[in-house]
């Protein structure tokens, strides 16, 4: 989808420079991965206490639901060093 969007350029360089990203796609691409990540983490962690572990490797919820981590609708990338003049 293409969108134009105003961003700040100190924070778009820095962004760039500590994920080594050589475009700024790049760069706004990682951060809404690392937000939806972290959303994901969110639903987990509010999960805590109301799994059990059993010795077989099955996760079951209070209402013996199975519970399975979703497959990831991205990739990740490496991250690419940026070349400074």
């Amino acid at each position: 989808m293409r969108t134009n969007i105003v961003i700040d350029d100190q924070l778009m360089d820095a962004a760039m420079q500590a994920g080594g990203f050589k475009t700024k796609r790049d760069a706004v691409e990682e951060g809404l991965r690392l937000l939806a990540r972290r959303a994901a983490y969110q639903n987990l962690r509010a999960l805590r206490g109301k799994l059990q572990w059993s010795l077989e490797g099955d996760w079951r919820g209070d209402a013996g639901h199975s519970v399975q981590e979703p497959q990831s609708q991205y990739t990740a990338k490496p991250a690419t060093p940026v070349k400074r003049k």
